[in-house]
Parts: C-alpha cells; sequence; structure tokens
C-alpha cells in the first residue's frame, strides 16, 4: 500500500506540473521516474522493462528521415504549387494547405508536419496580408486528423501499435483512415464556413505570389531523390510488417541510416542533432512512471472500477473510453493520458472483456481528436503556438477554445456514430 501511495503520489504531481506548465514536461518525466526507482517502488531493470523501445524508436527513425528530407526543399514546393493550383484565393489555400498537412501527418507525424508547413503558411499569408490564424488552426486540426489515419502519424497510436502485437500497420488504416477522412472532410466544410468572408486579399498580391516559381524551392535534387526513394522503401516496410515479422521500430531505423549511409556523413551530426531528443527522454519518464502504477496494481484497480461503472459490457466501457478519452485529452497532453489507458484496457481484457479491438480504436479516436479540443490538447497544437508567437501572431488560450472545443465536439460525435456502426451494431 505504501509503494502504490508513493507511486500515485509521484504521477499527480507530475501530471499536475506537465499541465501547468511550470517545469519542462520532459524534466519533471524524468525527475518523477527517477524519484520511483529512489523510493524503491522499481528497481533499474523494472524500469527499464516498461519502456517501450519500439515506439522510441519508430520516433527516432522517422524524426532522422524528415530532418534530411527537408534539406531538399520539397515541402516548399508542394506548398508553392499547391497555392498555383487554387490560383492563390486565400479561402482554398486554406482548404488546401489544410489537405497537404492531413496527407503528410498520416505519412510522416503531426509534430514534423506542423514544423514544415507552419513556416510556408506564414510566408504565404504575410504576402497575401491576411491573418494567419484561421490557416494555423484549420492545420493543427488536420495534423491530428491526419495523424488519427495511421499508425506512425500521431503519438498516441504509436503507442497503442507498438504496445499491442496484433494491432498491425494495416489494421490502423483499415480501422482509422475512413472516419478520419469524413472528419477531415466535415472539419475543413466548417472552417470554410466560418472563415469564407474574412479570408480576402487584392488581386495584385495573388499575382504577385503566383510569378513564384516552385520549382526554385528544390535545393539538391540529388538529395531528393535518395530521399523519396527511402521513404518509399519504409513505408512499404510498414505495410509488410507483419508478413515479414520485422517489428515498426526496426524498419523506421533501417531506413534512417540507409539514408544516412546513401547520402554520406556530412547529414549524420545535423540528423542527430535535429532529432526531437526532449519528447524521447519525456517518453522515457513516462514510461517509468506508469509502469510504476502497473507495478504497484494501480492500472488494475483503475480497470476494476471503470468496469463496476459500465456492469462490464462492452457497449457501454467502448464509449466510456471514446469519450472519456476526448475530454480528457482536451485539457491535457494525449501522451501521457494513452500512457495510462493502455495498460488498463489490458487489464480489462485480463478480467472479462474478451473483445478489445472496439476499446483500442476508440482510446485512438478519443485521444487523437480530443486533442483538438484546447491548445494545450497535443504537442503539435503547441507547436504551432510557439512558431506563430515569434512571428507575432499568438493563438490565445481562450481564442482557439471557441473554435477547437466545438469543431472537437462535432469529430467525437461523428466518431461515436462510426464505432457503433462498425464495430457494436
Amino acid at each position: 500500500m505504501s509503494e502504490a501511495l508513493i507511486a500515485l503520489s509521484i504521477f499527480i504531481v507530475v501530471y499536475a506540473i506537465i499541465i501547468s506548465e511550470k517545469i519542462h514536461r520532459t524534466i519533471i518525466a524524468l525527475v518523477g521516474g527517477v524519484l520511483l526507482i529512489g523510493f524503491g517502488v522499481l528497481n533499474q531493470e523494472e524500469a527499464l522493462r516498461f519502456i517501450d523501445f519500439n515506439t522510441l524508436g519508430l520516433l527516432i527513425g522517422m524524426m532522422i528521415i524528415v530532418n534530411i528530407t527537408s534539406l531538399t526543399g520539397v515541402f516548399g514546393y508542394i506548398a508553392i504549387w499547391s497555392v498555383k493550383k487554387v490560383k492563390g484565393y486565400p479561402i482554398r489555400i486554406l482548404v488546401v494547405l489544410s489537405l497537404v498537412t492531413a496527407l503528410a501527418s498520416a505519412l510522416l507525424d503531426n509534430v514534423t508536419t506542423v514544423l514544415l508547413v507552419v513556416p510556408v503558411t506564414l510566408s504565404i499569408t504575410a504576402q497575401l496580408k491576411v491573418d494567419p490564424i484561421p490557416f494555423l488552426i484549420s492545420e493543427i486540426f488536420a495534423a491530428n486528423i491526419g495523424g488519427t489515419a495511421t499508425m506512425i502519424g500521431d503519438p498516441p497510436n504509436i503507442m497503442i501499435g507498438s504496445a499491442v502485437e496484433e494491432l498491425t500497420f494495416l489494421s490502423f488504416i483499415d480501422n482509422l483512415a475512413f472516419v478520419s477522412f469524413i472528419i477531415l472532410f466535415v472539419t475543413v466544410f466548417l472552417f470554410v464556413v466560418l472563415y469564407r468572408k474574412r479570408l480576402t486579399t487584392t488581386q495584385e498580391l495573388r499575382e504577385r505570389l503566383l510569378k513564384k516559381d516552385e520549382k526554385a524551392e528544390i535545393k539538391d535534387r540529388k538529395l531528393l531523390i535518395k530521399c523519396l526513394l527511402v521513404i518509399a522503401l519504409t513505408i512499404s516496410g510498414f505495410f509488410v510488417h507483419q508478413f515479414i515479422d520485422i517489428e515498426t521500430a526496426t524498419i523506421s531505423l533501417a531506413g534512417a541510416f540507409l539514408l544516412l549511409l546513401i547520402t554520406g556523413d556530412k547529414y549524420l551530426e545535423r540528423a542527430l542533432e535535429k532529432v526531437e531528443w526532449t519528447t524521447i527522454f519525456f517518453f522515457i519518464g513516462l514510461f517509468v512512471i506508469v509502469g510504476g502504477l502497473v507495478e504497484t496494481g494501480l492500472i488494475k484497480a483503475l480497470a476494476e472500477k471503470a468496469l463496476s461503472l459500465t456492469g462490464g459490457e462492452l457497449k457501454p466501457t467502448t464509449f466510456l473510453i471514446l469519450w472519456m478519452s476526448a475530454l480528457l485529452s482536451a485539457f491535457v497532453d494525449n501522451i501521457p493520458f494513452v500512457a495510462t489507458m493502455i495498460p488498463m484496457i489490458k487489464e480489462m481484457g485480463r478480467m472479462g472483456i474478451t473483445d478489445l479491438q472496439p476499446l483500442w480504436w476508440s482510446l485512438s479516436l478519443g485521444a487523437c481528436l480530443g486533442g483538438n479540443g484546447t491548445l494545450i490538447g497535443a504537442s503539435a497544437n503547441l507547436v504551432v503556438a510557439g512558431l506563430a508567437s515569434k512571428e507575432d501572431h499568438p493563438i490565445s488560450f481562450m481564442k482557439y477554445l471557441k473554435i477547437g472545443f466545438p469543431l472537437m465536439l462535432v469529430s467525437v460525435v461523428i466518431s461515436t456514430v462510426y464505432v457503433y456502426i462498425r464495430y457494436l451494431w
């Protein structure tokens, strides 16, 4: 009981500090993990056992590939090309940049995608002299919705896919891509309705932007060919990994190492420097802290309580997880929330729920889409807000909440209907 109390106290304090942002989340997560070991709740070997190295390897590999690819200028090329296709009209640009963001987030990851798309967006809106905030908020939504569609698109999906062996790369696409597309379509339509009268510019500014040569954005064609080849091989590997019995982390890291091998050591240091090590170490600390809750039996007790509320019935349990995930992920970062929920759902499986598939997909939909509810709901949101603030376009918590929370609820309602029809009818 004393060890359980220590583990719970550390978890609550760490969580509270993460929400308050008084101390960087990576620092406090690592401190929490060390304290668990220091107080004897876990020993070092047990702590290492709870760290999901598949999640970490997948993230690191994709970060290296995307960072090297960004040096080619291909993302700037795609943005300018897209703008030309819609004749430079701001509301059409909002639509096309949202679609590009969603697609890129599905194939890469949402944090990396917004790091690449936002600077281009700010440049385009500055040239057209339109308010960039609607574009940035729509890209936040598109990044989180697009990231929901695949296993590698959003950190919660990476964590779920790594923790549950039967959930393959293909199964994420099969179960989540269709509903993500529907939600994206509805969300972009609502953004168009909201902003169509506000986003206007002059004919002169449009023509000036349309004169830009997208081909000039490509800085290194040879490097681009190598990057595209490796990306194609890596994504192909994700599709077949369950058939060749190789984990996604191995495929991701193999792709990264292959790219470094064929591009030369001049990219090595830069690629490693650009890996988001703060995010990686945040995961490490978090895995250890949640491991403390598992080891002391607190997760099992939480699962028992949830099942008592729903009577152990699949349908109410599924909806409880979906809506609880969405509402809580709106106000706290979805990464620590999902790290807590994964062992809880596994425990539910041991306690009598035989079909966990609806629960896993509900957790994914709730956590990924719930992150759109507030500015602090997901890592991608905070990255966009930080980039916007540097360019004197701050996104306030309340300004975002007025738009984000209602639209998030719409997406969860759509998800509820989808989950019911597909899994519970």
